[in-house]
């Protein structure tokens, strides 16, 4: 049976770029990969088709033999130049279908960004609430200076990999098969340091100390990050640097506990001003502000002062300040505040539902509970 033409095979003109063979020889070849194609017995015959037809179309010299003499150019019992000769270039194309059809990615690249940094800093509410400017200091991997990152010693340079070539990957033809792996001379870097840099020992970064000026916008909250870009460590390689997050923990403080927006801070009042009412000066971040407490107040009310909380990192307003109430009761009586107390107490007890009415309530609760 004559063999078609190499170009009708792949659907090109004769015209075609070498760019264009290899993209129509990995189209052919992911549709017709007898693994993709259990219960096809044409498929494998189609595929072999195009192998051979790109194994001739990318190698120059015998795509210009087949464009003069057709297949006696290229058939190795004519003195032509031999089917196998260009596997070398096959493998090229052949191992990036393998990586499309097995998730592998055809020629590897040992370039690799550098790995992102994490710092916790802990700072204090109202630094938090206000925004500030402070000074970290950092462990990281930086490129070597001396021999600039490249591993090999000044004056010196890495050589080619004589296992791989210089790609990084080696193929290994198994039948009908052609496996691609990692080089394993090079460990995928395609070049080898024969005279290593003393300073980073061939690894072409060294680990440093370095001092960072860190913006903390205002309203920034517990667990919000800052990212400082290329901060973090060296890529390998030649690699992109990654970047430096500064994650943000509040400190405990010492009256306000923070909701969001919104503060929480607990009140003591007298018995006095719970029982007659009467004006106090609460603590805000920002200084003091004034709050009436209105008669017959009982432990546990919260008062909100509207816009004394923290105005929040994405938000336009600012929140509320909740006044948790504590009616306090009095220690180290004087003899007089005794008398008095319990001329309060005996006059109290004369009509103790009217002037404790939720007293009043849980001992009638009680009451029913028993009976």
């Amino acid at each position: 049976m004559a063999k078609r033409d190499y170009y009708e095979v792949l659907g090109l003109n004769r015209d075609a770029s070498e760019e264009d063979i290899k993209k129509a020889y990995r189209k052919l070849a992911m549709k017709y990969h007898p693994d993709r194609n259990p219960d096809n017995p044409k498929a494998e015959e189609s595929f072999k088709e195009a192998k051979e037809a790109y194994e001739i179309l990318s190698d120059g010299q015998k795509r210009a033999a087949y464009d003069q003499f057709g297949h006696a150019g290229v058939d190795p019992s004519a003195g032509g130049g031999g089917g196998g000769a260009g596997f070398a270039d096959f493998g090229e194309a052949f191992g990036d279908i393998f990586g499309d059809l097995f998730g592998g990615g055809g020629r590897r690249s040992n370039v690799y960004r550098g790995a992102d940094l994490r710092y916790n800093m802990e700072i204090s509410l109202e630094d938090a609430a206000r925004g500030t400017e402070t000074k970290i200091r950092i462990p990281v991997m930086t490129g070597c200076e001396t021999c600039h990152g490249s591993g090999a010693r000044p004056g010196t340079n890495p050589v080619t990999c004589s296992t791989c070539g210089g790609h990084g990957q080696v193929r290994m033809q198994q039948g009908f098969f052609s496996v691609q792996q990692t080089c394993p001379k090079c460990h995928g870097s395609g070049r080898m340091i024969t005279d290593p840099c003393p300073t980073c020992h061939g690894g072409g970064r060294v680990k440093q100390h370095k001092t960072l000026s860190v913006k903390i916008p205002a309203g920034v909250d517990n667990g919000d990050r800052i990212r400082l870009q290329g901060e973090g460590e060296a890529g390998v390689n030649g690699g992109p640097t990654g970047d430096l997050y500064v994650v943000v923990q509040l400190k405990q403080h010492a009256i306000f506990q923070r909701e969001g927006a919104n503060l929480h801070c607990e009140m003591p009042i007298s018995f006095a001003t719970a029982a007659l009412g009467g004006e106090i000066e609460i603590p805000t971040l920002d200084g003091h502000a004034k709050m009436r407490i209105p008669e017959e107040t009982q432990t546990g009310a919260v008062f909100r002062l509207r816009g004394k909380g923290i105005k929040p990192l994405r938000g336009h307003s600012p929140g509320d300040l909740m006044v948790h109430v504590v009616v306090e009761t009095p220690v180290k009586l004087t003899e007089r505040q005794r008398e008095l107390l319990q001329e309060f107490a005996d006059i109290s007890e004369q009509d103790s539902g009217k002037h404790h009415p939720r007293s009043k309530g849980w001992l009638d609760k009680v009451r029913d509970f028993f009976e």
